[in-house]
């Protein structure tokens, strides 16, 4: 005797396995042990027969079972398949539906009930311009809904400092997030993404200037604002982070080709594209071009660098000594930018303290000593002097009552520096001392009267009582320590920053010159060499490799490096002048914004 046995086995895929196997026995009492073992295991026991006629039915009955349960299942899986496709349809449009629901579910949860009236009441900003549309939109909804109630749209008055709120552009918006990465601007506080649009991407000129890599950096840009809308949906992370950017890197773009103009540099390559160099040889043979020199010929040059200068053996100092000059000048008009801002701030504000006790003295300190250099920079530029600068400041400081003999600059020279240098000595304690004391002043003066309790009328008409209330009139303690130790870290701050952060601007020289050299290199080391081996196969090699390390180092890199400087420079070196960052984003209630987070 033999029994058919199997035993079901589930995978993860949901489909049953069956593992079929037969057993032989002879005898009762091996009957009932089998039988006890297949009960144990959970197996389905099925006799088998002996009668060939009969095996062949049961072969046919099985097989029609199959049949009919392979049917099911195919239009089973049809159904699912057809099923599921029609979800995957919808499912976009469910779940942003969803996500409009629970936005709306917790914003009506922020609403406290009036039991009262039976109604809710909301409180939440709204900025100045939108109030009538608001009310219409109100007003849309009451009508829409059949509602019997109005909605009531009234302006509350509060002590509460609102949000900031700026309306952006695709244009603007990413120049708006870079001044928001350092800190949200307080309400009603000037803006510096207002100045940063151009200052911002001229900076970043300034260490990357070359026309070649600028147009090549301009082309990609367009590339992704020709494409914007197709784009914007089929990005990576970083690809997007860059996307988003497309009109701040346009712009940088632009003003590295006209950057790159002024320093006459494509691919390091000079051109005359403003007419003849203003520079000849001495003879027509060329021959003392090497050792003693060009000579002036024509008219100066009329726009940039002379094409001239590249290549020469003085390329590199006068190169250094212009650029040098030119960030020292960029850094300290910004700084002064800075300040002036920090007026208005105060102004604005009501502020006459931080207008005469931080705004005046921090002018005069920053301009007796940087504005002076930065117009002993312009004087030298206009005379053609041969003064030593570096000498000029040193000297300002150690000695300033010496005679400067051959560094002198103008009449009176000597007698402006005593007088700057003595102002700047003035400043310091004038940014420390007076501010302290007069907020303490205010502080008494705002205080004095809070020790007497007001008179209090009382019911039958015929008498006053004392109410005395210690915790009112929103008293609050002054800590003149505190005060002046703030003010004292603060100045310190300014003074050390004054010249740190004047120093930080040279880094424009240092990045320009790297990128200048490093393209030098590139061109002249490989792309030169390539050519000058007369072979097609090294000419390709060489072109290939020039064409990566332009692209690798200097369009991507070099522009990272340039972004992230120019970066500092606005977030450290101008923005702390008068920028606070202490507000927050006013955060609307609006379903573009979720589609937005859902894309």
């Amino acid at each position: 005797m033999f029994t058919l046995l199997y035993k079901e086995m589930i995978n993860d895929d949901f489909q049953v396995e069956k593992n079929v196997f037969v057993v032989f026995y002879s005898g009762e009492r091996a009957k009932s042990k089998i039988l006890k073992i297949c009960d144990a295991f959970g197996a389905n026991r099925y006799p088998f027969t002996d009668d060939q006629g009969k095996q062949y039915q049961m072969i046919t009955e099985v097989l029609g079972k199959l049949s009919e349960l392979k049917a099911t299942i195919d239009i089973g899986q049809l159904h699912r398949d057809n099923l599921w496709q029609t979800i995957g349809y919808e499912f976009e449009q469910w779940n942003l539906l969803v996500k409009k629901e629970k936005s709306i579910y917790h914003t009506l949860n922020m609403l406290s009930l009036d039991v009262t009236k039976k109604c809710l009441v909301g409180e939440g900003w709204c900025p100045v311009f939108a109030r009538d549309q608001i009310q219409n939109v109100l007003q849309r909804a009451t009508m829409d809904s059949n509602s019997q109630v109005g909605a009531i749209f009234q302006v509350l008055q509060t002590k509460e400092s609102p949000p900031t709120y700026f309306r952006t552009n695709k244009f603007t918006s990413a120049i708006q997030e870079i001044v928001d990465a350092y800190g949200v601007a307080k309400y009603q506080e000037a803006n510096p993404g207002v100045f940063t649009i151009i200052t911002f991407p001229f900076l970043f000129a300034v260490m990357f200037g070359d026309w070649g890599h600028g147009i090549c950096l301009f082309l990609a840009t367009l590339y992704f604002i020709f494409r914007e809308k197709k784009l914007s949906r089929q990005l990576g992370d970083i690809m997007e982070m860059t996307f988003g950017g497309r009109y701040v890197i346009m712009m940088m773009a632009l003003f590295s080709i006209y950057t790159g103009l002024i320093y006459n540099e494509f691919f390091s390559v000079p051109f005359e594209l403003f007419g003849s160099s203003a520079y000849g040889c001495r003879d027509s043979t060329c021959r003392d071009d090497s050792t003693v020199g060009l000579i002036k010929v024509r008219d100066t040059y009329p726009f940039g660098v002379d094409p001239k200068w590249h290549g020469s053996r003085s390329e590199l100092p006068f190169l250094n000594s212009l650029k040098m000059k030119m960030s020292i000048l960029l850094g300290v008009a910004q700084m002064n930018l800075g300040i002036v801002l920090s007026y208005y701030n105060a102004k604005f504000f009501g502020n006459d303290l931080n207008i005469w006790y931080q705004f005046l003295p921090q002018m005069i300190f920053l301009n007796s000593l940087f504005g002076y250099l930065s117009l002993l920079i312009i004087v030298k530029w206009c005379t053609g002097s041969q003064a030593d600068l570096y000498h000029v400041m040193i000297y300002m400081f150690l000695s300033p009552t010496d005679d400067l003999g051959e560094n002198q600059l103008f009449f009176g020279q000597r007698f402006l520096q005593i007088v700057l240098l003595l102002l700047a000595l003035v400043a310091v304690p004038w940014m420390l001392f007076p501010k302290p004391f007069l907020l303490k002043k205010q502080h008494e003066e705002r205080h004095r009267g809070q020790s007497y309790a007001p008179l209090q009328y009382t019911d039958d008409g015929n008498s006053f009582e004392l109410e005395i209330d210690h915790g009112s009139h929103g008293h609050e303690e002054f800590e003149f320590s505190e005060v002046f130790v703030h003010q004292l870290i603060h100045t310190i701050e300014f003074v050390l920053g004054a010249v740190s952060n004047t120093a930080s601007y040279l880094r424009l020289w240092a990045l320009s010159l790297a990128h200048s050299e490093l393209s030098s290199v590139f061109y002249e080391k490989v792309l030169l060499l390539a050519w000058g081996f007369n072979n097609v196969i090294i000419l390709i090699i060489g072109i290939v490799v020039f064409i990566f390390a332009t692209v690798g180092v200097l369009l991507v890199m070099e522009t990272l490096s340039a972004f992230l400087h120019a970066l500092r420079l606005h977030w450290v070196e101008f923005q702390n002048k008068f920028y606070q960052g202490d507000g927050y984003k006013f955060s609307p209630f609006s379903f573009a914004l979720i589609s937005d987070d859902e894309e």
